[in-house]
């Protein structure tokens, strides 16, 4: 690790504590340092930082744990057991595991990353990474309390969660089936050593260990992206995104432009589709609801440092185009035509 690595991670570490310190000690303290180091829009841009990172860091670290449970206890004969080797079966099982995994799309990444460095195949690693964000319990709660009373939204989430993840499984399936897509990271090399029986070290220890090296992995670019989303949440207007809503294509386009930009977490996104679905067509508010959980401004720099870009920017593609369709789709046969 060079110099200028150790510095990165120790400004970054502190930055952390520090934002830890606010969240617990600094309901009086922070008023006051927000206003002496920032100023007007940039005051909020660092409210909306903080709510998206202190909102996230629970779930990356129960992301980061649950890799580190995986590197530690799953070994690659149990994936090899679990998994199907047909494509259509594994991407059935990986929908099965994605209801019972109520994880976001950022804690997800490095769970999936790790399943495939045991063993896993690319397209069942997609069909989590699309489908674990939506297809929760936890997310069909919030979604139910928001939409209870229209249940073409309720249900048409999960259905087109479920399209999506098998078309795009389908699809990475074809294009990197024997393809590796996992970028070489140093923290591999280091969460690949085996433990050290002759130093009392425990899996429990190496649980603990890989769970901290995990979350500052993910962590770093986290940051990154939830930084870029709190200034496109401040600077870009809303009332730029409502006027286009009379028109379904452009409005279905905009809603996931708007889910991009404001990087949601699943658990809360249909509380805001909610209050925009007297404006915006039922397929644009699925779209909303659909693309937010899959595909956002923070965990795209996530997935920049676990994948390969070429597959980021293939998966990106592939699933753009795949809600944008099936939404259009959604919305017509909701409406009975446009």
């Amino acid at each position: 690790m060079t110099i200028s690595s150790s510095l990165k991670d120790i400004f970054l570490f502190g930055l952390f504590l520090f934002i830890v310190y606010l969240f617990f000690f600094g309901n009086n303290e922070i008023p006051q340092i927000i206003g002496v180091i920032f100023q007007d829009e940039w005051k909020t841009v660092f409210v909306v930082f903080l709510g998206i990172l202190l909102e996230a860091l629970p779930i990356i670290v129960i992301g980061a744990f649950m890799a580190s449970v995986i590197q530690i206890f799953v070994s690659e004969d149990i994936i090899q057991r679990l998994i199907p080797k047909r494509p259509i079966p594994a991407m059935i099982t990986a929908l099965l595991a994605s209801v019972i995994i109520p994880v976001c799309e950022c804690a997800i990444i490095p769970v999936v990353r790790r399943l495939i460095q045991k063993g896993m195949p690319v397209h069942a690693g997609t069909i989590l990474l699309i489908g674990a964000p939506i297809l929760n319990f936890v997310v069909f709660g919030s979604t139910y309390y928001a939409f209870q009373h229209q249940p073409e939204i309720l249900y048409g989430r999960f259905i087109l969660c479920i399209f999506t993840a098998v078309i795009a499984g389908t699809v990475i399936y074809i294009s990197f089936n024997k393809v590796n897509i996992l970028k070489n990271n140093m923290e591999d090399l280091t969460l690949n050593r085996s433990l050290n029986q002759n130093r009392g070290s425990s899996k429990l220890k190496g649980v603990l260990h890989h769970t901290c090296q995990e979350f500052f992995a993910v962590g770093k670019v986290f940051m990154i992206g939830a930084f870029l989303a709190s200034i496109a949440q401040v600077y870009v207007q809303q009332s730029t995104l409502i006027e286009p809503a009379k028109d379904p294509v452009n409005s279905t386009i905009m809603m996931m432009a708007f889910a991009f930009i404001l990087s949601l977490c699943s658990e809360a996104d249909a509380f805001v589709a909610a209050s925009l679905g007297h404006v915006f067509h039922p397929g644009a508010i699925l779209a909303f609801l659909v693309y937010g959980p899959i595909l956002d401004l923070k965990n795209v720099f996530v997935m920049l440092s676990s994948f390969k870009s070429k597959f980021v920017l293939f998966y990106f593609f592939v699933v753009t185009i795949t809600v944008l369709l099936l939404s259009l789709l959604a919305g017509h046969l909701i409406n009975g035509g446009f």
